[in-house]
Order: C-alpha cells, then structure tokens, then sequence
C-alpha cells in the first residue's frame, strides 16, 4: 500500500475518529490527530505511537471557532506536513427540539458539522489534486437521508455532507483523487452523551452499532474509492425510505423516531 503522505483526522481522540487513527497506523501511515482536547489527543497518540510505531502529530484545536480551518492548513504547511488522506470525523449533535437549543449552541453545531468539514475540503483538495493522490472520508449519518424531530439541524447537516460529498466525487472522478461519506446509524460513543441521549432499548439497541466495524468500514471503502458507505444492515436501509416512500411519510417516519429521542430543555 502507498503510504505516502500523512492521514489527519479530525475528532480523531475518541469514537470513530480514535478507531479510524489506528486502521491508518496499522496500515503504517503517519496520523495527525485533531480535537479540543489536548489531554485525550494525547493518550490517543501515545497508544498509537506503541501499538504501531508511526508518528503521530497532536494539534488540539476547536474547529467550531471561525477561522480555526485555515489556522489548521497553514500548521501542517508549515510543519511540512503533507496530507493525501483527509478524514472529516469531528461533529455532534443535540437530541432536543429546534427551539429548546440555545442559538449560541446551532451556530456551533453548524460551524463544526458543516462549515468546518466543507473549508477543510476546500483547503486540502487543490494539493491533492496537483499531486494527483488523495482521499477525502467525510462521516456523515444516516439523520441526512430522513428529517427527525429533535435532531432538526444535525439532520440538516448531515444532509449538506452527503450532497456535498456526491458532488465532490463526481468533480474529482479520474484525477486519482477520490471522496466519500459515511453514514453510519446510531453508534456507541461518546457522541450520545454529548447529544443527550441517555439510552436504547429494544429495536434501538439492535441499531445500535460499535465504532470498530463502523469504522472498518469506511475506512476499506474510502480506500476503495466508493463514494457512499452505509454500514450494517440498519444504515444500508435508511436510504431507501426516501426513494421508496412519499415524502409526507418520509417525514412522518422522522417524526415517530424523534420522538422518541428528543427530550425538551429543562
């Protein structure tokens, strides 16, 4: 496998992202890892470092913060950093209804799942389009396909990653670089806390998915070049519900599993 160049992960400290680093280490890729939290970059890096024996470079950023994007780019420009695999991991979202969530918390929302995955697209393509080589891995969800009460914008976001993932692709298609999306269903990390979400059971347990095999998954099929991956049996029939059924259905669908999600503002 060619490894030339470095994979930079953003949100890369725990979840999808912490698992996603150590495929691209055990392929003997060097890794640049990126989240808020130095003191969890850290650790994640030391055990990669033991477990693989690849560098591994530590850049604690908030990529919500306007600005932080570019501030990124120029740092791994500087540092001689040359990255061929860009893998867009960091997100969240917030199981509550649109009005109970603080404006303050939206604009961040929007500004990590949306705007920072598109402005490290924009900034890290022209490079591997002028060499020739290069992957982009996007995680979206599989909120983008179906609107759901309670999940609103991070659902919208979602779907802003899938189109724009689809578009890229057939803009790069025969340059030698490819892009891709995941969109994984529910999965077991710490993003459910962060979103509120205090548990599942029954039907929702059996959605519920571990990061691993998620992340297995888009990793072999980012380096594959496939364009959309739906892991599991669940994702894989997600997309079908707006192909297949009216949309005043689609959005009643999305309401019902809402429902049981989302939980009103203190």
């Amino acid at each position: 496998m060619d490894t030339t160049g470095w994979v930079l992960i953003t949100g890369g400290s725990t979840g999808i992202g912490r698992e996603l680093a150590s495929l691209a280490a055990a392929d003997g890729r060097d890794v640049i890892l990126v989240a808020r939290h130095a003191g969890r970059l850290e650790q994640a890096a030391a055990e990669i470092r033991g477990d693989h024996g690849v560098r591994v470079v530590v850049l604690p950023m908030d990529l919500a913060e306007p600005g932080t994007p570019e501030r990124l780019h120029a740092e791994t420009g500087e540092r001689g950093l040359e990255v061929d695999f860009l893998i867009n991991n960091a997100g969240f979202g917030m199981s509550r209804r649109f009005a109970d969530v603080p404006l303050a918390v939206q604009r961040k929302m929007i500004g990590l799942n949306l705007a920072a995955l598109a402005d490290l697209c924009h900034l890290y393509l022209p490079g591997m389009l002028e060499r020739g080589r290069g992957r982009i891995l996007n995680v979206g969800s599989g909120a983008g396909y179906v609107p759901g009460l309670g999940f609103t914008t991070y659902a919208s976001t979602k779907a802003f990653v899938l189109h724009l993932t689809e578009g890229l692709a057939g803009e790069v298609a025969g340059t030698g670089v490819t892009v891709s999306v995941l969109c994984p269903g529910p999965v077991n990390t710490p993003f459910l806390g962060t979103a509120g979400i205090e548990g599942f059971s029954g039907i929702r347990r059996l959605a519920l998915a571990d990061p691993g095999p998620v992340a297995r998954a888009g990793y072999r099929g980012a380096l594959k070049g496939k364009v959309v991956i739906n892991p599991g049996f669940f994702p894989r029939l997600v997309p079908l519900v707006p192909r297949l059924l009216p949309r005043f259905v689609v959005r009643w669908l999305g309401k019902q599993v809402g429902r049981q999600m989302a939980r009103r503002a203190a």
